[in-house]
């Protein structure tokens, strides 16, 4: 069997994962107990290897380039294998460690992802946990993400798609705006009423409500002056302050309809649902922190 790594390479490697996670030299080598010119040297042993820039560097920074990206993230992968294969040999597989990086869209962190992360800390000290925020769709290839959670299931086979829930969503309103302007009776009144709208960013298209007729989910195009992008907390905002009526999921506004700060409307159309799924490369790819933190949270949400 021929020999494809010896030992200078695979600490290259390391020091290369070390200097993109940290996006210095000299940090690159403050965490691994070496001087910066030793980093250097190591990043232009692997540039040489490869025959490709694995950094553009000026005077202030560094930054990965595209190709950096791509050997960056899988080098990651490798790197975790190893470290869990060795765990798992001296038997200390029972103790995931290292970065897990998530992508969440805004509702479900705030109100599902986030308030779970201080009991997964206290379960799992050894894991450091990065989490992106934002309704944007993400690379996992390109920017490094281990997880992400999405509201529909992608094209791309090489994901793996868990169902966390399917969120009930509810028309609502607060009193104020209806003492203006009165309640809805059929979905027909809708027209008349001032609708929040939210704009998807992964289309740019205002997304229609949801509702049951006749034992059939049907979508229906509403109308207003107001509309928000990138965040959907942003509608239920409006919607509080009593600026329309808005269409959300029922775990944001649960605590506003048990205070009465936000009424119910047209429940008879009500029932729709949209699912939140889980998403992460198949299982050949996946670190012990990985498996961990996707069998956690499965099993915290099971209720939902």
């Amino acid at each position: 069997m021929k020999r494809n790594f010896d030992d200078v390479l695979l600490g290259s490697i390391e020091l290369f994962c070390f200097a993109a996670e940290l996006g210095s030299f000299t940090a690159a080598a403050t965490a691994a107990s070496v001087t910066p010119a030793a980093v250097s040297r190591s990043i232009a042993r692997l540039e040489e290897r490869l025959g490709v820039r694995l950094f553009v560097r000026t005077t202030r920074q560094i930054r990965l380039t595209d190709g950096g990206r791509h050997y960056f993230e899988q080098c990651r992968q490798a790197l975790s294998l190893l470290t869990d294969a060795e765990r798992q040999v001296t038997g200390g597989q029972a103790k995931p460690a290292g970065a897990l990086r998530i992508s969440a869209p805004t509702p479900y962190a705030h109100y599902r992802l986030l308030p779970l992360m201080g009991e997964f800390r206290r379960k799992y000290p050894d894991v450091t946990v990065d989490i992106h925020v934002s309704n944007r769709n993400i690379d996992f290839a390109d920017e490094g993400y281990d997880l992400a959670i999405r509201g529909r299931a992608p094209a791309d086979s090489s994901l793996i798609a868990r169902k966390l829930e399917d969120a009930e969503l509810v028309l609502v309103a607060s009193p104020a705006y209806l003492k203006r302007h009165g309640k809805p009776r059929k979905l027909e009144d809708l027209h008349q009423h001032e609708c929040i709208q939210f704009e998807l960013p992964s289309t740019g298209k205002r997304i229609p409500w949801q509702f049951m007729q006749d034992g059939v989910a049907i979508d229906m195009p509403t109308s207003g002056g107001l509309c928000c992008s990138e965040d959907v907390l942003g509608i239920v905002t409006l919607a509080r302050a009593g600026a329309g009526l808005v269409q959300t999921y029922r775990y944001i506004i649960e605590q506003d309809l048990a205070r009465g700060d936000l009424v119910e409307l047209l429940p008879q159309h009500g029932g729709t649902s949209r699912p939140f799924i889980l998403l992460y490369p198949h299982a050949r790819h996946l670190s012990l922190r990985v498996r961990t933190f996707v069998d956690f949270l499965v099993a915290k949400l099971q209720d939902h």
